[in-house]
């Protein structure tokens, strides 16, 4: 059996729509980059209020990837 390390990265990933839309934003952001993400972990979320309303959401994410031989 072959051992594997891994690297964590943290990323912010951002959408005026939705957490889940900032997660999926930042993941397909990172992956242009980085290869072989196989996970992620939430560490924050935060967003932008402006007159009484949400505008903008932020997603703290740790992303897992696979390093290369």
């Amino acid at each position: 059996m072959s051992s594997h390390v891994y690297k964590v990265v943290e990323i912010v990933g951002s959408s005026p729509e939705s957490i889940a839309d900032a997660v999926k934003s930042g993941i397909a952001r990172a992956s242009k980059t980085i290869r072989h993400i196989g996970w992620f972990e939430v560490v924050n979320t935060r967003g932008h209020v402006e007159d009484g309303e949400v505008k903008h959401f932020q997603v703290t994410m740790k992303v897992g990837f696979k390093m290369e031989d």
